[in-house]
């Protein structure tokens, strides 16, 4: 089973919740799945069991999680499958449930349980017949390119006034910015987070330049330790961040210096921590989500180095996805933010010219992340990726990711 979390966001760049999107197998592999299969084990709610084995903390800290379910899951015992807290779930249901009396009956019977519900592709044309739905409704997904949110917004209001309007195909800041001057939409969803800057126009702002003479240092081959650990010394942030992770490997060692910190850690080490956690810091000011893809994306990739036969390539993926979203962060053009960090050879071509060893291995993590099965699918064909390979790879990226978080530990 494949799996992907989707973000959604507030009109503050917050996000306050994930969508979980899941494909049981290959259906390119597989094409009676798409047409007598397709019900095969569809009683199972994928969502559920994700969250149930991996914990919903590990997933989205303390925001809801948006889980499908489908006409026939619908009437699984959610309860029994899933112990996570009821108000932190909300059911997603669509239009293949029908506003009948037993479907109804059941939705309210969950919402009585203290789960969340949430309604998306309903059309325009089936809003009258959905009446009995749509009033237990608590978030309503809407295609802002199908509907007006002006005059969804009066119809909600007035008829279902305790339903979240929330805005679904956003592919670009200026479509963001609109929607939310309009007002009426209480979430949004689309790629419009991590849309690539194509155009230079603001100065890279002294604080991050500071971090990116660090990352200059330490990207250059066979840098040098002190060079880095003196840098490092001038940040107190850094310097805690560094001494606590090498306190917590050498309980026994008493740590004299910065420079002595680094050394114990190691150049290779040194360098991955550090990259890690600059890239934190240079995130400061953009959406929490943007550090959190570059994180995952570079863990991602870096799991996935030997299916792709890049088993000696593995810290070169890791960087390569960490640097994936650089043009958004200092707002330059991809090439120009990687002439800044001195970042060349193979992972440059895969960024700017999308070609080279690594250039696969982020097409597929891009892919991937959008939960975009079609093309993973044949990906994983063309690649010969297991699915049980690929969906380890990418949540053990979820668990480090949860565990960077908590600790700081970037290993």
């Amino acid at each position: 089973m494949l799996v992907a979390l989707i973000p959604m966001f507030d009109e503050n760049m917050a996000v306050r919740a994930y969508s979980i999107f899941s494909q049981k197998d290959n259906f390119l592999l597989n094409p009676m799945l798409l047409g007598s299969g397709r019900n095969d084990g569809a009683a199972r709610i994928e969502g559920l069991e994700v969250i149930q084995s991996m914990g919903i903390e590990t997933l989205s800290d303390d925001k809801e999680v948006f889980v499908p379910i489908t006409n026939i899951s619908v009437f699984v015992d959610i309860e029994s499958e899933c112990d996570a807290p009821h108000e932190r779930i909300v059911l997603l249901i669509d239009n293949t449930i029908p506003p009948v009396e037993m479907y109804v009956n059941r939705l309210q019977e969950l919402k009585n349980k203290g789960y969340k519900l949430a309604i998306r592709k309903l059309n325009v044309s089936e809003f009258e017949a959905y009446r009995p739905i749509l009033r237990l409704m608590d978030y309503v997904l809407l295609n802002n390119r199908r509907i007006a949110i002006e005059k969804a917004k009066i119809y909600f209001g007035k008829l279902y006034p305790g339903a979240k309007l929330c805005a679904g195909n956003i592919d670009s800041q200026e479509t963001f910015e609109k929607l939310k001057a309009t007002g009426g939409y209480e979430l949004y969803e689309g790629s419009f987070y991590r849309v690539p800057i194509t155009k230079g126009q603001t100065d890279v702002a002294p604080l991050k330049v500071n971090y990116i003479k660090l990352l200059n240092t330490v990207n250059n081959n066979n840098f040098e330790l002190t060079e880095a650990a003196d840098i490092i010394s001038r940040d107190t942030a850094l310097t805690i961040s560094l001494l606590k992770m090498v306190n917590r490997m050498a309980v026994n060692s008493e740590i004299t210096s910065i420079r002595h910190a680094a050394a114990m850690l190691g150049q290779r080490e040194l360098k991955k921590w550090i990259n890690t956690a600059v890239v934190n810091v240079l995130y400061a000011d953009k959406p929490n989500e943007i550090t959190r893809l570059s994180l995952l994306r570079a863990k991602f990739a870096e799991n996935l180095a030997p299916f792709f036969e890049l088993a000696l390539k593995k810290d070169e993926l890791f960087l390569m996805g960490l640097f994936s979203v650089l043009d958004v962060i200092l707002e330059k053009p991809m090439e120009e933010a990687l002439d800044i960090v001195h970042v060349v050879g193979e992972i440059r071509d895969a960024l700017i010219y999308r070609k080279g060893k690594l250039a696969p291995v982020l097409e597929f993590v891009e892919q991937y992340e959008t939960a975009n099965w079609q093309e993973v699918s044949r990906l994983m064909i063309l690649q010969n990726l297991g699915m049980d390979e690929v969906t380890e790879a990418y949540l053990s990226s979820l668990k480090w990711y949860r565990e960077l978080m908590r600790t700081g530990k970037g290993d």
